[in-house]
């Protein structure tokens, strides 16, 4: 390193929107830069300097914009789609080769779901690093719920062919849990690295607020169809009762529109905000049906804040974050009459609300900001050495 600071390059979609990842990829970057005294930068492919990020960068952390129209490509059908696609890949691969050569980066990061193949290609001495933040089974699978026959075959066949140069190139993929980490087996060498919350904590809740709390993107993965089918039997037990959705995403017409045609009341989808800790403690239980996670951040934050949570055991983040009977309860995937039926439970049981909330707290204080960054400096320092 010749008495260089070590230099960390991030490369993912954009900062824009309130998401999972945004939140974790700043909090690290923040972490590294203040704490380990990295060089870190961030790298967006379609990000414009003008439009604010979503959470916010130490001073010290750099952020670079390609300011390439990936969007576009989504304005046009098939086959012209794909010319468009082949064009606005170039770009992409142009400018990143042209920011990774000015940055000269000791460790370059990558997140799973976007151009991951990219990242562990590019030209550079850096060591690539992939961040599995979807899982690898379920990695790109929402570029497939609504398109036709043919193209569906093409992305099958591109998605195999993204996730085997993964395998081939990365020097590490790093996995959020022991389940999405023996997926990646194949790869040259997978760690598991555990997410963690810095969300400040300014108020607990007492759970005796009526009100249930879910949030994430309005997008097919994270399962608000079934929500809304758990949420109309037992809305009708407990009318006093509300759920509240914070998120945004290309489904929120067509869930409130079938929110409306199934007359379910008491059931209401905010946009994202920036208070949701405070949205959080002014809830009594935490709800999560995603058809998969890859680990559900909004499951810690929800116990950091006391409130317990109930979600399906489905593939791989819930039971990474829930201890059934603990802090909340996991539920057999995809059985909605089993997850009524342990939501209503927990509303009826004022004594049980308040046992796990207080075990929450306690349960979520294992996911620690120290011990997981540690991993980071410890995997980063050893691929430099």
């Amino acid at each position: 390193m010749n008495g260089r600071k070590l230099r960390v390059a991030y490369f993912l979609e954009s900062l824009v929107a309130f998401g999972g990842v945004e939140r974790v990829l700043s909090d690290k970057a923040n972490y590294m830069a203040i704490y380990f005294d990295y060089e870190v930068y961030i790298i967006t492919c379609a990000q414009k300097p003008e439009q604010p990020n979503a959470f916010l960068l130490h001073d010290s952390v750099k952020q670079v914009y390609l300011n390439v129209p990936y969007y576009e490509q989504y304005n046009y059908g098939y086959p012209k789609r794909l010319f468009v696609k082949r064009d606005i890949g170039r770009q992409i691969r142009q400018k990143l080769s042209e920011a990774v050569q000015q940055i000269d980066p000791d460790v370059l990061i990558g997140v799973s779901h976007f151009e991951a193949a990219l990242v562990s290609t590019i030209p550079c001495r850096a060591k690539k690093v992939i961040e599995s933040h979807e899982a690898r089974p379920f990695t790109m699978s929402g570029l497939s719920q609504y398109r036709n026959f043919l193209s569906s075959i093409y992305m099958k066949f591109y998605r195999i062919k993204y996730l085997h140069t993964i395998e081939r190139h990365a020097d590490v993929v790093v996995s959020l849990t022991e389940g999405d980490a023996h997926e990646w087996r194949k790869s040259r060498r997978v760690e598991v690295i555990p997410n963690f919350s810095l969300m400040p904590i300014e108020e607990y809740s007492n759970c005796e607020t009526k009100r249930i709390i879910a949030a994430g993107r309005l997008s097919w993965e994270k399962g608000y169809d079934r929500l809304i089918s758990v949420w109309e039997i037992v809305s009708k037990r407990f009318p006093d009762w509300k759920l509240d959705i914070f998120g945004n995403g290309n489904l929120q017409e067509s869930l409130e529109n079938e929110i409306k045609s199934r007359e379910i009341e008491n059931l209401t989808i905010h946009p994202p905000t920036k208070s949701i800790g405070h949205e959080y403690a002014n809830s009594s239980i935490c709800v999560l049906t995603s058809y998969f996670e890859g680990f559900a951040l909004v499951l810690l934050e929800s116990l950091r804040h006391g409130v317990p949570c109930i979600a399906f055991d489905c593939k791989f983040g819930p039971r990474s974050i829930i201890e059934d009977g603990t802090c909340g309860y996991l539920v057999e995937d995809g059985n909605i009459q089993l997850f009524a039926d342990k939501l209503s439970k927990l509303i009826e049981e004022d004594d049980e609300r308040l046992q796990l909330s207080f075990m929450s707290v306690e349960h979520a204080r294992s996911f620690d900001v120290y011990g997981t960054m540690t991993k980071w400096k410890t995997l980063f320092e050893e691929l430099t050495a």
